[in-house]
């Protein structure tokens, strides 16, 4: 690796780890990076998710006072991330690179669209939201939740978004939706990192080098985050998406 890619690396990995723990949105940063670097499509995507599996695991954790409560309701969400992550995986193992490539500047654009409507989103479940202790699990519910989990083993961009919405709409107040979208995004996680390794579409030089950075950006943004304006922070965020979106449609669909 060159040491123009190394830094590159390195300033994608810190860059993410604070827009993480300050705004959201980090992948904007690391997954293109590991691009540029000259990772084929998959293998970048697969590094990314491995990268981000250690957070999820720790947002899991740190929730478990919250989750502990719900017992047995968690079953049917936990296989359905389980289920949905495995197949995500699966179909992006078996779509290869071409195919990818060809949806990168797609899941870009639904990535970055869901960031920058999540706030009016917020509000509007917020206003018609009524809470409750065990929503109950219906045919529809489940199969959002796969759906949404699909995704997340697929991509996972914008991810916690949709499952926000999902559990806010089942009618789960805000701090316990959190703390269920962080444990299914942990189970989501776990699969597709196992799926990837054994796979061997995981490229573990660079993941070390974005891992480095994302601590120290991810102890940076913590530092700083009652400092700087969270608007402008995600404004920034979704300068950063809109510029890859538009950078990738023009190079997958119209430069020579």
């Amino acid at each position: 690796m060159s040491l123009p890619d190394l830094l590159l690396l390195v300033l994608a990995g810190f860059a993410a780890g604070g827009m993480n723990a300050l705004a959201g949105g980090g992948t904007f940063f690391s997954f293109p990076a590991l691009l540029a670097a000259g990772l084929p499509p998959v293998t970048a995507n697969a590094t990314n998710a491995v990268a981000l599996w250690p957070a999820s695991l720790a947002g899991a954790w740190a929730a478990r006072a919250s989750l502990r409560p719900l017992g047995r309701y968690l079953i049917p969400l936990l296989l359905a991330g389980l289920a949905g992550g495995l197949l995500g995986g699966l179909l992006l193992l078996a779509g290869g690179d071409d195919v990818f490539r060809v949806l990168i500047p797609w899941l870009l654009l639904a990535a970055t669209a869901l960031f920058a409507a999540s706030p009016w989103l917020g509000r509007a479940l917020a206003a018609r939201r009524k809470a409750a202790e065990h929503p109950p699990h219906t045919p529809l519910s489940l199969g959002a939740h796969i759906g949404v989990s699909i995704y997340g083993g697929y991509f996972g961009a914008g991810m916690g978004i949709l499952q926000l919405a999902a559990f806010s709409i089942e009618g789960h107040p805000l701090a316990r939706a959190n703390a269920l979208k962080n444990l299914i995004s942990a189970v989501i996680y776990s699969i597709a990192t196992l799926t990837f390794v054994i796979a061997g579409r995981v490229s573990w030089y660079e993941l070390a080098i974005l891992l480095t950075g994302a601590t120290l950006g991810g102890y940076t943004g913590g530092a700083l985050g009652e400092k700087l304006p969270p608007a402008l922070l995600r404004s920034f965020v979704i300068l950063v998406g809109s510029g890859m979106t538009l950078y990738y449609f023009w190079s997958t669909y119209f430069s020579a």
